[in-house]
């Protein structure tokens, strides 16, 4: 009896297809990138912002360049006495470590908003990044 009762065992099927992470999906939106190669109204709309965010960086650094400069003056007109070592040593030393700043801090924006805006253009799927061995 026990022989007649003997179960065999399931069947394995192999399932072939497109593993789910190579799966290419269409993006959620069009990209921007084809929006500024068309040359339509949103694609210039994303690079007069790119331009107005790179203008603003621009005009903050020479607002703090003019602002340094514009203080200079006033603080070399405090009396002689004081003013002699002052003035050689504000030009001399404590002039250049502000533009350095000033620089530095205006390419970093700079930087940031290209970033910002490379990473509106470009498409999701393609984005940089560490690829997977496979």
């Amino acid at each position: 009896m026990a022989e007649e009762q003997q179960v065999e065992p399931p069947r394995r099927e192999v399932v072939t297809g497109v593993p789910r992470g190579a799966r290419l999906r269409p993006p959620a939106h069009t990209p921007a990138r084809s929006e500024i190669s068309e040359q339509t109204t949103l694609g210039a709309t994303y690079v007069r912002a790119l331009m107005r965010s790179q203008l603003r960086a621009g005009l903050c650094a020479l607002a703090a360049l003019v602002l340094l400069v514009g203080l200079l003056p006033p603080l070399f007109l405090l009396p002689r006495v004081a003013s002699g070592p002052l003035v050689w040593v504000a030009l001399g030393v404590l002039v250049y470590p502000v533009l350095w700043l000033i620089a530095r801090a205006y390419v970093i924006r700079a930087e940031r908003n290209e970033a910002d805006f490379t990473g509106l253009v470009t498409d999701p799927a393609e984005a940089p990044g560490p690829r997977r061995q496979e």
